[in-house]
């Protein structure tokens, strides 16, 4: 039984979506889209999306700052995420990517610093922001501007790329925070800086691939940073970001998602043209995405629309022919961000409006959706449905509460008559103490010398009248005068 969030629908019929299709195969057929599951992951645009690479965990990240986690296992049918946080304050999310083991996450956001969150959202590592005061971007540890996109490496797993609008594509290692490992530096026809909007690494993860603000694609190899491998100057317009390069499963292949409302597609060793190319797919959003269907034969992308302006659209692509193939409405703002997972077989998509669509088919497809459909919702307990708490106080009781005082005289009257209250206190002792209690000033040494400190000494006598008390007793016995005296009076007769 799935909830009205769940929103299962049945697929329209052929006749409205499929484009007349010459080819002996169907693959209509192969698209999994008959039940749709929608997760509510905010108000605001899910500007990224990122699968595990078993399947089981889907994060989403929005313009609302917040990254939420899904977990499809733990899911019931109330499609609740398990766990928000915001890693970067107050920067929108770019990107989300799920290494290829699965055991970290790289957060892409509007600062200059990306960085790795465990499985369950803490952090691992953050880079570090470069010198901003330095020309060569090359000598700085860091990017010094905002990010716009980042990725990790298909098969070192502690390796991940980021590009910035300081000019540079860098590389860096998890267990190195301090500096970047490499730097790339995209140039113009002119030799000049150029910011890229968007970069990947090829399937081997050979290669590196960016798309410029200036329309141009640079490849480089992975181990070579100073001159491109590959490069196409006009893959689009002039002044638009290029929103999203990918490449194809078997390698040979490189789609380009362009912000002049196309959608191209590139062998990289004949790089000045497109093998084909979709125009009309208009695009507002700086990461609208493109990707290859798991059999590596469809090519998928989002369009954008404005407010009131209709229904955001997903559009299926033959990759030979770039026939159009299927189209799907999917709401009535912009698609952003579209992923469709290989071992799943089930297209999750992100939209304007803050909504995270999974489509799926119950034949076609594995785990994922499936399993959080058919959870019915958890019955809330029942001390959680207590429509109103009753606070009770002890003292508010009859039984504990105190009677009132009537007449001041009469409870004077009852406390004279009780032993205890009216019993009048001992008076101090004078003297030394007696009965086991101390005497007022007691009979220590201390208490004795501070009793005596305080008494007045002062004698008021004639100093004069006191001296010559002892005059007589001196001429009777002049021991301590005289002898001085008569000794230097010898002295001198001598």
């Amino acid at each position: 039984m799935m909830s009205a969030r769940a929103q299962a629908s049945m697929p329209p019929p052929f006749k409205d979506h499929l484009i007349s299709n010459p080819l002996p195969w169907n693959p209509v057929k192969k698209i999994p889209d008959s039940h749709e599951i929608t997760l509510q992951h905010g108000t605001k645009t899910v500007s990224a999306l990122g699968l595990d690479p078993s399947g089981a965990r889907l994060i989403t990240g929005g313009y609302d700052y917040d990254v939420k986690f899904w977990d499809f296992a733990g899911m019931d049918a109330s499609l609740q995420a398990f766990r928000s946080l915001q890693p970067c304050e107050c920067h929108q999310i770019k990107s989300l990517q799920y290494s290829s083991t699965g055991d970290v996450i790289l957060v892409v956001s509007g600062n200059s610093q990306a960085k790795v969150l465990d499985r369950d959202g803490f952090p691992v590592m953050e880079c570090i922001k470069g010198d901003q005061y330095i020309v060569d971007m090359t000598n700085t540890k860091g990017h010094t501007a905002m990010l716009n996109s980042g990725c990790w490496h298909p098969k070192i797993k502690e390796e991940f790329l980021t590009c910035s609008n300081d000019g540079t594509v860098r590389t860096w290692d998890v267990n190195n925070e301090k500096k970047h490992k490499s730097v790339f530096k995209p140039r113009s026809v002119q030799g000049k800086r150029v910011i890229p909007t968007t970069c990947t690494y090829s399937r081997d993860g050979k290669l590196i691939a960016a798309g410029c603000q200036d329309g141009s694609i640079q490849i480089w190899d992975r181990n070579m940073s100073v001159h491109t491998k590959f490069h196409c100057r006009q893959a689009h317009a002039s002044g638009t970001d290029t929103s999203c390069l990918t490449f194809s499963y078997d390698g040979t292949v490189l789609a380009s998602r362009g912000g002049d409302d196309t959608l191209k597609i590139w062998d990289i060793r004949q790089f000045k043209k497109p093998l084909n190319s979709a125009d009309g797919l208009p695009s507002f959003f700086p990461m609208t995405d493109c990707c290859f269907s798991p059999d590596d034969k469809v090519l998928v992308t989002g369009t954008s629309v404005k407010k009131g302006g209709g229904s955001g659209k997903l559009f299926f692509f033959d990759r030979e022919t770039f026939q159009k193939l299927y189209e799907i409405e999917v709401t009535d703002a912009s698609v952003v961000r579209c992923l469709w997972h290989p071992k799943l077989n089930q297209i999750m998509v992100g939209t304007g409006n803050g909504l995270a669509k999974v489509y799926y088919d119950p034949v076609k497809s594995q785990r994922g959706a499936k399993l959080c459909v058919v959870k019915t919702k958890r019955k809330e307990r029942q001390a959680e449905t207590l429509t109103q708490d009753y606070i009770i106080t002890p003292h508010a009781l009859p039984m504990f509460r105190e009677p009132r005082q009537r007449s001041t005289r009469k409870q004077l009257e009852k406390d004279r008559l009780d032993p205890m209250k009216s019993h009048k206190p001992e008076p101090p002792v004078a003297g030394a103490g007696r009965g086991g209690r101390v005497g007022t000033h007691g009979v220590t040494l201390s208490s004795y010398i501070v009793k005596n400190i305080a008494l007045d000494k002062t004698d008021d006598s004639n100093p004069r009248e006191a001296i010559l008390r002892h005059a007589k007793e001196a001429e009777e016995n002049p021991y301590w005068v005289a002898p001085a005296y008569i000794s230097q009076e010898e002295g001198r007769t001598d």
